[in-house]
């Protein structure tokens, strides 16, 4: 048993390294897509139903998580404190909990986890992952942020580049509507 769990310890932490620092450069404006209707949500917490065309004029991080995976929990902090400092500058934050387990598709679970975590930004619990597969999603944490025009500008996958995520929130912000 100790093997197996080795053999998982390894291919976790292999998969970890190769997720660190995985960010795409914005492309240009023209190319950029736009940004995929959330669709297929079971619940909406912490907010009532949102749209991508509802939040045209704003610049939003969708953060792809869920609440037992390590790497999602060690960039909450850092998404949590975007949402405080930016949310009256423009930005809006929505967590897609998309869960990887069973237990994680519990609402009570998922509603706990906001309450431990200090999160009080909307939350999409993406239970049949639709959502994220309307954005081809494949890793926990992702991070996707959209233009005031509802292009996706800018994606990270796994943890890390809070700086460089950070600068680039500030950029689309400091961008005319």
């Amino acid at each position: 048993m100790f093997a197996t769990f080795k053999k998982i310890a390894l291919g976790a932490l292999i998969a970890a390294s190769l997720m660190q620092g995985s960010a795409q450069a914005a492309p240009a404006p023209a190319e950029a897509p736009t940004a995929p209707e959330f669709t297929g949500i079971d619940k909406w917490l912490n907010s009532g139903p949102l749209t991508m065309e509802s939040l045209r004029g704003k610049v939003v991080l969708v953060d792809f998580w869920t609440y037992t995976c390590i790497n999602c929990i060690r960039t909450l902090p850092y998404v949590t404190s975007w949402y405080q400092k930016y949310k009256d500058q423009g930005l809006v934050v929505v967590g897609v909990h998309t869960p990887e387990f069973p237990f994680e598709r519990s609402t009570p679970n998922v509603e706990k986890a906001l309450q431990r975590f200090g999160i009080t930004y909307p939350v999409a619990q993406d239970n049949r992952y639709a959502t994220w597969d309307a954005y081809r999603n494949q890793y926990w944490p992702a991070a996707y942020l959209i233009d005031k025009q509802g292009r996706i500008v800018y994606r990270h996958f796994g943890e890390g580049r809070y700086q460089e995520t950070e600068a680039e929130i500030q950029r689309l912000l400091a961008q005319p509507g």
